[in-house]
């Protein structure tokens, strides 16, 4: 029963999230709400679960001296210090010149900030990886990654400017934006959406059970 009674609350609320997009009437037009609601709870109890595991496995980081400790003491200490000094502004923790507006302002940003200018790093090392020209397909990525980033600068006006209007460089670059690149978006869109059906299939009908542990 620990596990049957998990799948079939799952069966329950994904046939009736279902329901209530086709079926307009009472009571399933009041579904929207209460699945909203219920996420909105069962999100809250997800971080606060996902905050003291993260306390947990820092402290015993911490306590048996693992590797890299120190980043883990410094995850227990910024994380007491930003929900302590969070609880003693009250409700109005976000109102410009409180210590929690300026911790959030003055080091969470420009942490942030940080994260995202390293991860600049790893797309640019991704990028030489994919345009390497091993084969058709490869090639052809390439050569529109290489028309699409000159036509998105002024130099690529410039180099093109013997071009007549229609045929520069910025306007290549945004037809293959517009176009190409649309047309395959869309359709990994559209792979994207029958993969998610098929994955809420399987999980509505009891067949996918990775969720619940206990694999397939």
């Amino acid at each position: 029963m620990r596990r049957e009674i998990p799948l079939i609350i799952t069966g329950i609320v994904g046939v009736g999230f279902v329901i209530q997009y086709f079926i307009p009437h009472a009571p399933f037009s009041y579904m929207s709400d209460w699945f909203s609601d219920w996420f909105s709870i069962v999100g809250a109890c997800a971080i606060v679960l996902g905050a003291l595991n993260l306390m947990k496995m820092s402290a015993q980081k911490v306590i048996r001296k693992k590797k890299d400790w120190g980043y883990a003491l410094v995850i227990i200490a910024s994380f007491l210090l930003i929900v302590i000094i969070g609880l003693s502004e009250g409700k109005d923790f976000r109102v410009p010149g409180t210590r929690f507006d300026w911790l959030y302002n003055y080091m969470y940003i420009p942490l942030s900030a940080t994260m995202f200018a390293i991860l600049a790093f790893f797309v640019a090392s991704a990028s030489y990886r994919a345009f390497r020209a091993r084969n058709f397909e490869a090639t052809l990525l390439l050569v529109a990654a290489f028309f699409v980033m000159l036509g998105r600068v002024p130099v690529g006006d410039v180099l093109s400017g013997f071009m007549p209007e229609g045929w520069r460089l910025s306007d290549l670059a945004s037809w293959v934006m517009n176009y190409p690149q649309s047309a395959g978006q869309r359709a990994i869109m559209i792979g994207i959406g029958l993969g998610i059906v098929s994955t809420s299939l399987r999980v509505i009908l009891g067949i996918e059970r990775s969720h619940i542990g206990g694999g397939k």
